[in-house]
């Protein structure tokens, strides 16, 4: 049997599992066995970036002890910005070559030669696969091409889990805002739940919703979640470059909050921890009445889907806010027929 049609299977046995199951930690774990299988190797290893840590973390092992792994958690930016100029890394003799650290804990798990390819979603890297060789090895063409291949699946799985699990969230997520604006006309309880559920479920640092008060042309603070109190009250915030087209009715992504010259308090969102934000418009009806702002404690960017997302999220707000107003004045119309009936006590 040819290399090729063991590639040609494991690619089958692959696709095959994909249209089967959503499971994703089982999805990873027959990437890395397929891996080792097809191309005769000791071990493999697929690698996830924490951004929060700068680092690459092993997400799916096969094949290396947990000390080894515990012992080797690889810096992200540095791996990025080597593997992106070259497209792999080869090591033949990894025990000896510069370019690794632990040549002794690798010659120790019996390790001879490593290859290592990305792991890219959108044409970003989120990753790294690794394999693990016992003897020394000069990798092929076609076997780097071939667990190039195999990083291409993981990064499937990886994104498909992920917008499984982002549109449960988001279901959720609508599903208890909902109830809680049909539940309560405490409009400060519901925008402060806004606030907090977003942040959780968006993985936020905070939020804030300012309401725009007409008389004075003000953004006022009417909930916030997840900022200091000194960042709140850093200054007014009406007259800056993102609420002003914020107000106008549009959505606008800030990728990095210290330096985006639509930003006008950037050393304040720099103490703050804050690396990005979105910043939103709430509409009611055709009315910009107010703005939510959420901020992220990591440089990132914001997909299609999250974008959409957060405007829907600001509309929700705006409808809060409309049935606690037509509450009231209900309440007012109600007191007043009252208080007219009353008067007129003699009809009766």
């Amino acid at each position: 049997m040819t290399k090729e049609t063991d590639y040609f299977k494991t690619f089958c046995k692959v696709s095959h599992a994909f249209g089967t199951t959503h499971d994703r930690k089982a999805l990873l774990d027959l990437i890395v066995q397929s891996a080792i299988e097809t191309m005769d190797g000791k071990a493999a290893c697929l690698f996830l970036t924490d951004k929060t840590e700068d680092v690459f973390k092993p997400v799916a092992q096969a094949g290396l002890s947990d000390n080894y792994l515990h012992a080797n958690v690889i810096k992200a930016r540095r791996l990025v910005n080597g593997i992106s100029k070259t497209g792999y890394f080869s090591f033949p003799d990894a025990t000896s070559d510069p370019r690794l650290e632990h040549h002794g804990a690798k010659k120790a798990e019996g390790i001879a030669s490593i290859l290592t390819v990305p792991v890219t979603v959108d044409e970003n890297i989120i990753g790294v696969l690794s394999l693990y060789t016992t003897q020394r090895r000069d990798f092929s063409e076609a076997e780097i091409g071939f667990l190039g291949a195999l990083a291409d699946q993981g990064g499937i799985a990886i994104e498909h889990a992920r917008l499984v699990k982002r549109l449960q969230e988001n279901a959720l997520l609508f599903r208890d805002l909902a109830a809680n604006i049909n539940s309560s006309l405490d409009i400060k309880n519901i925008l402060g739940n806004l606030t907090g559920d977003t942040c959780k479920a968006l993985d936020m640092k905070g939020a804030a919703i300012r309401l725009l008060d007409h008389d004075s042309g003000e953004l006022k603070l009417v909930a916030s979640w997840g900022l200091s109190d000194v960042f709140l009250q850093k200054g007014p915030v009406s007259s800056t470059k993102s609420a002003v087209e914020a107000l106008k009715g549009k959505t606008l992504v800030i990728r990095d909050a210290t330096t985006d010259k639509r930003i006008q308090y950037k050393k304040e969102m720099k103490k703050e921890g804050i690396g990005s934000m979105i910043v939103a418009p709430i509409k009611s009806r055709e009315e910009v009445i107010g703005v939510l702002r959420l901020y992220s404690d990591v440089k990132r960017e914001f997909p299609e889907e999250i974008i959409t997302l957060v405007q829907a999220l600001a509309h929700q707000g705006a409808l809060a806010i409309e049935n606690a107003s037509m509450y009231l004045k209900l309440q007012e119309d109600k007191e007043s027929l009252e208080k007219d009936i009353w008067s007129h006590r003699s009809w009766f």
